[in-house]
């Protein structure tokens, strides 16, 4: 059995679930959200939770009840609360800038990358070093993060390159003076 499936999601107030067939619909104050669930996984509506139930004897239908329970869960929250991650960007020269609703940046490399701003996804930049990307889709929010520090992943010896905010980068010592 299912520990994290077991539990059933609470709704909040403001926020409306529809379940038609396998297809969860999350609708709040910040925006509309829909997954479909596999068959293996059915999805009910009790009160104010949604409850989701798995095959006991089959392995793949427990392991796809916790990752569904878990997904519900991150639409629920982010219709009210949203997502955001921080990216920090370091090294001489390098920043990122907004052109519009898409975003320039400038790593080191001959030309600038260009990163197109997908429907449901906000970019605000604080000064050039620091990118913030917000919106509701945890999966989505956190993709476009990872694929954006994938332009220029910090390097070990200077820690030049795109980061997340807080993350620590263990540095390596470079060449010593031979004798």
């Amino acid at each position: 059995m299912s520990r994290i499936g077991i539990v059933p999601v609470t709704i909040p107030k403001g926020v409306d679930v529809k379940i038609e067939g396998q297809k969860v619909t999350v609708k709040g104050p910040k925006g509309t959200l829909s997954r479909t669930v596999p068959p293996q996984v059915s999805v009910s509506l009790d009160g104010g939770a949604v409850h989701l139930k798995g095959s006991k004897e089959d392995s793949q239908a427990k392991a796809l009840w916790g990752l569904y329970k878990v997904l519900v869960a991150n639409m629920v929250d982010g219709v009210v609360q949203g997502y955001r991650k921080n990216l920090e960007i370091v090294g001489v020269g390098y920043k990122f800038e907004l052109k519009g609703k898409d975003l320039t940046v400038t790593a080191g490399y001959s030309r600038s990358r260009q990163v197109v701003c997908p429907a449901g996804i906000k970019f605000t930049t604080e000064g050039a070093t620091k990118l913030a990307i917000e919106g509701i889709d945890k999966e989505l929010v956190g993709q476009i993060a990872a694929d954006i520090r994938g332009i220029r992943g910090p390097e070990p010896y200077k820690g030049k390159g795109i980061r997340y905010a807080g993350e620590h980068i263990i540095r390596k010592v470079g060449k010593a003076a031979g004798k």
